[in-house]
């Protein structure tokens, strides 16, 4: 069993950049692939980016170039760096971890992919 709790969300103008994390529970954080997902009022939840245990990171096409995500496996902590805000990132971001072993293209991105799930937390961009 994994627990997850984001922090660092809040509201910022477009341009600025804010910085998200997400702390886990357990010793097998290591093991573990983990992603954030954002989701903004009255649309899914959408992929936003992951990094895969072995290291492997991947971007939505919306935020390369602005986000950044790294993990300390030394602090069970996964961080997500966003820059350039633009309003359309305005959403709930929520960060998830995997437990599996996939080879295949994008599956990383998928949300069944991920058992555990963090309670959200809040970013607005204001323009």
């Amino acid at each position: 069993q994994v627990q997850l709790v984001e922090s660092g969300g809040g509201l910022v103008q477009a341009g600025a950049s804010l910085g998200l994390s997400c702390a886990a529970s357990g010793s097998t954080f290591s093991t573990y692939t983990m992603a954030w997902f954002r989701q903004a009022p009255g649309k899914e939840r959408d992929f936003v980016t992951a990094v895969t245990w072995t290291g492997g990171t991947y971007y939505a096409d919306s935020v390369k170039g602005r986000f950044t995500i790294s993990r300390d496996n030394a602090k069970n902590t996964v961080y997500l760096q966003m820059n350039s805000l633009k309003p359309e990132d305005t959403a709930a971001y929520y960060c998830a971890a995997s437990s599996a072993r996939r080879y295949g293209a994008n599956w990383y991105a998928q949300e069944y992919e991920y058992a555990y799930w963090g309670q959200g937390t809040q970013v607005t961009v204001s323009s």
